[in-house]
């Protein structure tokens, strides 16, 4: 506390961040300027507890933190000086509104007398986020009197608590600051702190620290169970896009329902369902291109569906679904609208994990040796396999489909040589080493994985920016997961990444290690497979939009490895074992056209002779 006495300011903020470390915040990143002065020296203060990351760039630091945040589950804390700094970090607080990420988000201010007079670096900072917050509000100018600080520990309580309840998402406090802002006198008497303030007695009225399962944990839940579900043999489980904090938990529950109703389990590329294949005999894992034979999109009608958190990506199933009108449940604990269809949806907000562990899950309960035994024979038949005994005619027509559109995916990515964007998914579900880290970016490489995620049970812990699908932030975000983590991966395209090279002035205080495999066929890969790309020009000037790097030379500008690949054996070689510390490029260069045109001619075919 030592600077806190110095003057009016730096005890405000030595308040704040000390409460922020009480509450169990462990990250803090900080953007350098001025005015956010006491902010940044209370929090070196704060060391070791808490981790003061200093980034350059606000853009960058906001979606780092927000990796941090995905990774942890926890609120990290963003603080920047006054003006234009905070506006910076508008797409990642979207993105963390979007994706329920817990952020605390510190704009530090001018005082309301600076304002409105053209002083410099000074715009209107309230409710610069818009609606995007879960909270927002303006703090009180410093003030050393005892219910000023009382009134400041409790705000930030309060903040701590909404970035993660009812959802998580962010929290933007703005914190008006006058001079002096470095710690130095300012002639306030602060002599009475020495002798009459408490610190363990002020802080020790509030609960210290918020405990995880308070916002994470699974209590028991009275919920009763949908008749419909029992009495139905024509129903799916749709498990969507998840980042949940405890996967296996999570696949072990959806595992459940799906052997208690007998339905099947269509698992988005991005739901850690692919990654812990055996908790699930009757995973579907090729229905995009199961969907894209018309006959069996009609024998596959369902009559009910339950989707358990966000939509899949598949266009396909989108499309399918609108087109039957199934009757439809959604299973997630948010208070968000998680049906674009429109459809004949009902929101459960609960999360599957208290749907199986509750009352609702004495009635669905099988017993544990059943299931066991379910998990034993998906694991002898592989991916795909039937469970014994013979499941309903409808459950069987799905597994039946999978084995075969299974068998002749395999087949073709076996038999590939040249280098195919779309390849990449497909190698890397069987090639990165256990639990690892992985941070997916959106256009192509995300529909990559979900085509051709082969389901597997090595417990990869997939992550991604889907709230707003936006390609800001890939690096940064992918860096934030990384930092302190297992060895880890990104995958993206060219594009992407060079949208947040900046990302890579974080690699002097980035600890661990990130490979970035990257595809590079010199633009919009996406692009590509839509009609637009019929039409050029302007097609390839404004669309495909090549850049035409060199990336060997931009990495060893930010002094970052880099590799040409070659060939699929050399990149296997290159992901297990990974390093275990640095960042490296390994650039893959494909041909978009050539890819795009692979894609369009195979994924229909697939399911062609089921």
């Amino acid at each position: 506390m030592l600077f806190a006495y110095r003057n009016v300011n730096q005890l405000w903020a030595y308040i704040l961040t000390e409460t922020l470390k009480r509450l169990g915040l462990t990250y803090a990143v900080i953007c350098p300027g001025s005015r956010s002065t006491p902010l940044a020296v209370a929090f070196a203060q704060q060391t070791p507890d808490i981790e003061a990351i200093s980034i350059l760039d606000e853009r960058s630091a906001a979606f780092f933190a927000l990796g941090q945040a995905k990774i942890t589950g926890f609120p990290v804390v963003l603080v920047c000086t006054s003006g234009t700094a905070g506006a910076n970090f508008y797409p990642a607080v979207i993105e963390a509104r979007e994706s329920r990420v817990p952020l605390l988000v510190l704009t530090t201010d001018r005082p309301p007398e600076l304002r409105d007079c053209h002083s410099g670096q000074t715009i209107d900072q309230l409710k610069l986020y818009g609606s995007y917050p879960n909270w927002q509000t303006e703090l009180a100018l410093p003030s050393s009197d005892m219910g000023m600080l009382a009134y400041l520990r409790q705000t930030l309580i309060h903040a701590w608590e909404r970035c993660q309840t009812p959802v998580g998402g962010p929290v933007h406090l703005n914190l008006p600051f006058r001079d002096p802002l470095a710690p130095v006198p300012d002639g306030t008497d602060l002599s009475y702190l020495q002798s009459q303030f408490d610190s363990e007695d002020f802080f020790a009225s509030s609960p210290y620290p918020i405990p995880h399962s308070l916002y994470f944990g699974y209590a028991q839940y009275k919920f009763p169970v949908p008749q419909e579900w029992l009495q139905s043999d024509r129903g799916i489980i749709i498990a969507g896009v998840a980042q949940p904090q405890q996967p296996q938990e999570y696949c072990r529950a959806i595992a459940q329902l799906s052997q208690t109703l007998k339905w099947p389990v269509l698992a988005e590329g991005l739901s850690p369902v692919r990654n812990y294949a055996n908790f699930n005999p009757d995973l579907i894992s090729t229905y995009d291109q199961i969907l894209r034979n018309p006959q069996l999109a009609k024998q596959l009608t369902p009559q009910m569906v339950i989707q358990v958190g966000d939509m899949p990506t598949s266009k396909e199933l989108r499309t399918w679904i609108n087109h039957t009108q199934p009757r439809r449940w959604v299973i997630d604990p948010s208070d968000q609208n998680l049906d674009p269809l429109h459809g004949k949806t009902t929101h459960l907000r609960i999360a599957v994990e208290q749907l199986v562990s509750g009352e609702a899950g004495s009635r669905l309960a099988v017993s544990v040796a059943e299931w066991e035994q379910a998990c034993r024979e998906r694991s002898r038949m592989g991916a795909g396999g039937v469970k014994s005994p013979s499941p309903p005619d409808y459950l069987q027509l799905w597994c039946s489909a999978e084995a075969k559109v299974r068998v002749a995916i395999d087949e073709t990515m076996t038999t590939i040589e040249e280098l195919v964007e779309s390849k990449t998914a497909w190698l890397l579900s069987q090639t990165l080493p256990p639990g690892t880290p992985l941070f997916i970016s959106n256009s192509m490489p995300v529909r990559d994985v979900e085509f051709f995620w082969k389901p597997n049970n090595l417990g990869v812990r997939s992550h991604f920016n889907r709230g707003a699908n936006g390609i800001d932030g890939t690096l940064s975000t992918a860096l934030g997961i990384a930092h302190r983590q297992q060895s880890s991966v990104m995958l993206t395209g060219d594009l992407a990444l060079l949208h947040d090279t900046n990302g890579f002035l974080i690699r002097n205080k980035f600890v661990g290690h990130l490979t970035i495999l990257l595809i590079n066929n010199n633009g919009g890969g996406i692009f590509e497979m839509l009609p637009i790309a019929k039409f050029d020009p302007p097609f390839e000037e404004f669309f495909g939009t090549p850049q035409d790097i060199d990336f060997a030379q931009l990495c060893a500008t930010y002094g970052v490895e880099h590799e040409l690949i070659t060939s699929w054996q050399q990149l296997q070689q290159q992901l297990n074992p990974l390093p275990t510390k640095g960042i490296r490029v390994l650039e893959l260069r494909t041909n978009r056209k050539s890819d795009a045109k692979w894609r369009q001619e195979n994924l229909s075919k697939f399911a062609t002779d089921v």
